[in-house]
């Protein structure tokens, strides 16, 4: 028994070694030009997507119909989103062909989504992802609008969306209501 702890603890010690090893030498690629290996994508994928199922599992989601939420949550996701996640009749943007990860295209990643986890994922932001946190600058409010116009945007086409997009106040395209520059 004394002999295969010792083993193990070795074995353990090496691994960590290696682990180490690995970190310091640099031969990890982390340019984000360079596509993840299968291996490494599933890793994270799945490390993410358990993460955010966790932290959103006790969010209490309100109601999310009301127009003017709906329309609140367009200014913000017009200002701030499209750049990465596009719009209805977008296919690609200058910003978004640098990311690695590539974003969803939101208007296809939504249906069946959880709100909660919507909610989650706009509030805290996603590591190493370029998915920036706007809890530090918006409210619980405006992110549940921003959830709200996600769960309209699906089967929003690009007409309804440039329309949306006129009824947006002269201000609002150098900078948001609240005064953030995005």
């Amino acid at each position: 028994m004394k002999i295969r702890l010792q083993t193990i603890a070795i074995v353990l010690l090496l691994a960590l070694a290696a682990g180490f090893g690995f970190v310091y030498s640099g031969v990890y690629d982390v340019a984000a030009s360079q596509p993840d290996s299968a291996v490494t994508r599933w890793l994270l994928t799945t490390t993410r997507n358990r993460s955010i199922d966790r932290q959103a599992a006790g969010i209490a989601v309100p109601a999310l119909t009301d127009p003017k939420l709906v329309q609140e949550g367009f200014e913000h996701y017009h200002e701030m989103c499209t750049g990465c996640h596009l719009a209805p009749g977008m296919d690609s943007s200058e910003m978004r062909e640098g990311l690695n990860p590539e974003p969803p295209v939101l208007a296809k990643l939504v249906p069946g989504s959880n709100p909660a986890r919507l909610f989650w994922v706009i509030k805290n932001g996603v590591k190493m992802s370029g998915m920036p946190a706007w809890g530090a600058s918006h409210s619980d409010d405006m992110i549940w609008a921003m959830v709200a116009f996600l769960e309209r945007l699906p089967q929003m086409t690009p007409a309804e969306y440039q329309a949306m997009e006129k009824q947006l106040p002269a201000e609002a395209s150098d900078e948001d209501a609240h005064g953030h520059h995005h």
